[in-house]
């Protein structure tokens, strides 16, 4: 097979599909791959280090894309992209397609086979490609939090740990999953007096097991959010509906309970978000403010820290993207199931659950 990878066209997007190492791996296994001319030097793999590993080097993304049977990226195909893709092509990406109407349409009429890494799942539900964007999405959430808490960022000039004699920051996180679990890891570290919410009452008590008294859990009903939410300096959206659109958890109304300056990071827009007044932003405007609220709004985070970034998701994405290599997909998704529920378009069909919901698209069972 010919695998493809091209440099991301989204704003303030410094990932790469293919890492050098993971070149190298595809060419073991007989495949040959082509790159993009300058593809990784956002995460620092310059053309001879892909060229070192085995890949042949295109001058362009029309190239790469024309020529591929399988294109591996980071992002979900941007506009500019639609005209790629063709029946006959498999896209092995991350997609978010429920919060993308114009993308989920256009898989469906080019009949591109679209394979989202968010959606692999394992029998314990788990997201093994999810996973390594999401420890990353949620520690740089209390970084990035923490940063916008400062005056000169519009904060509310409140310091994430205290001081002795000084209260320390009230940080409320939405969502014991990855995101949330690695937010909380670092906000504990950081000294934040941290409030976590959820539904899965058992592993709320396992972080009671693992942290004691140094945190606060509290089930996710809509009363406790609300009355978390106005309490907190610091507001981490981590909640995850599968495949699906993020629920609109954080209202409007409690901002005005809120202090001015208060912080909002919403690691889930990229399935729409999770407040009401949720719009997706970029690294180089990360902000923007609603009733005296700042809101850290970004949805491609780890593209903040692409070299860790890549590397991470390559570590979790390579297993999967060679399966569809060496045995082609129909055969791959019934050797792996997990792999199967990663299929969001099938030959010209939605095959998402999620995705159908969303845009009341007629189902496929693959």
């Amino acid at each position: 097979m010919i695998i493809g990878t091209v440099r991301e066209v989204k704003h303030n997007e410094y990932r790469v599909g293919l890492t050098p190492s993971s070149v190298k791996e595809y060419v073991h296994h007989g495949h040959q791959v082509l790159v993009e001319t300058s593809a990784g030097l956002g995460s620092g793999f310059t053309d001879e280090d892909y060229v070192v590993a085995g890949a042949s080097i295109r001058q362009t993304a029309v190239e790469v894309w024309k020529n591929s049977d399988m294109i591996v990226k980071v992002k979900e195909p941007l506009e500019s992209e639609f005209p790629f893709l063709r029946e006959g092509l498999l896209l092995y990406t991350y997609l978010h397609l429920a919060a993308n109407e114009a993308l989920t349409h256009a898989l469906i009429e080019s009949k591109t086979q679209a394979v989202a890494y968010e959606t692999i799942e394992l029998e314990d539900g788990s997201l093994p490609c999810l996973k390594p964007m999401s420890e990353v999405a949620g520690r740089l959430s209390a970084i990035e939090g923490s940063k916008y808490l400062e005056k000169p960022f519009g904060g509310s000039g409140v310091l994430i740990s205290g001081v002795p004699g000084v209260d320390r920051a009230n940080v409320s996180i939405i969502g014991a999953g990855v995101v949330g679990e690695n937010a909380l890891k670092m906000l504990v570290g950081m000294g934040a007096n941290v409030t976590i919410l959820d539904i899965n009452l058992k592993k709320l008590t396992y972080l009671d097991d693992i942290y004691g008294n140094r945190i606060t859990t509290l089930y996710s009903s809509s009363d406790n959010i609300e009355r978390c939410v106005k309490q907190s300096d610091l507001v981490i959206s981590a909640v995850l509906l599968t495949g699906a659109k993020a629920p609109k958890l954080i209202k409007r109304a409690y901002y005005k309970e809120m202090r001015p300056g208060s912080v909002i990071v919403d690691v889930a827009i990229d399935q729409g978000g999770s407040t009401e007044v949720a719009k997706a932003t970029y690294h180089d405007n990360p902000t923007y403010v609603v009733d005296g609220v700042i809101h850290y709004s970004v949805a491609n985070m780890p593209g903040a820290v692409p070299r860790s970034s890549t590397i991470a998701l390559n570590n979790a994405t390579l297993k999967y993207g060679l399966m569809i290599a060496d045995y082609g997909l129909d055969i791959a998704i019934n050797r792996s199931n997990a792999l199967k529920l990663g299929v969001n378009v099938y030959h010209g069909h939605c095959t998402c659950k999620g995705v159908c919901t969303a845009f009341d698209l007629p189902y496929l069972k693959i």
